[in-house]
């Protein structure tokens, strides 16, 4: 567990540097845990050095782990390419699904959460550079999809979420961020006032400073934490 706890301690110091160099509040961002491929055992070393919220990118594997620790209070959050036929799932699971990128799924988890009596927090997954490999939604477009989701009555838009192209300068990624600042500003006043554009999930291991210098709320790490995968 030391492992874990001195990972933790330096990634927030670098998280609260960053913050406070572009005068930002550094509790204005959060880190999400990413828990991909890590066993349970060593997600409850981690809860247990102060992990509070955990990222997954699969529902079967989600559902294991979270069923293993549902008695330790820490947030699950879906990060992952989200198929419509796991959106039932999905909705039991997690408080936040990052990677909404399209009406269909959209309106199969409002009637999953609709069912489930819940309003499903979500963010817009954006495909900010316009790789063929990336899900997510083009910006030119995503403004009507927020429109349109936010007409939903069980789903609550938060925010959006991209994944940029990998570089091995953050400095490199740097234009992709903040183009999804900007485009979170210029939905912010066009979108419904049922759309609360609130957070920015963006940033990696190898390059969450550079995107909380540029707006990121939720920052997602996870080999920094627990090691690179097997």
């Amino acid at each position: 567990m030391e492992d874990i706890k001195d990972a933790l301690t330096d990634i927030r110091e670098r998280m609260r540097r960053a913050a406070v160099a572009c005068h930002r509040d550094p509790d204005s961002v959060k880190l999400v845990a990413v828990t991909k491929t890590v066993s349970t055992e060593r997600v409850l070393e981690g809860i247990q050095a102060g992990i509070s919220i955990l990222g997954e990118n699969y529902v079967q594997e989600a559902q294991k782990k979270i069923e293993a620790l549902k008695s330790y209070p820490v947030s699950w959050h879906f990060i992952g390419h989200l198929q419509s036929n796991k959106a039932r799932h999905a909705i039991g699971l997690f408080d936040l699904i990052h990677s909404v990128d399209s009406f269909k799924l959209a309106k199969e988890l409002d009637k999953r959460a609709k069912a489930a009596a819940k309003i499903q927090k979500i963010l817009i997954q954006v495909n900010i550079s316009g790789e063929e490999t990336k899900s997510g939604i083009d910006p030119v477009q995503t403004l009507q999809l927020v429109r349109d989701i936010g007409a939903l009555e069980h789903l609550s838009v938060r925010g959006l979420m991209t994944m940029p192209p990998f570089f091995n300068a953050p400095e490199r990624v740097q234009p992709y961020f903040r183009a999804l600042k900007e485009l979170q500003n210029r939905i912010r006043e066009a979108a419904p006032p049922t759309v609360m554009m609130e957070e920015l999930s963006m940033g990696m291991s190898g390059d969450f400073e550079t995107a909380v210098q540029e707006g990121a709320t939720l920052v997602r790490i996870g080999t920094s934490i627990f090691g690179r995968r097997s």
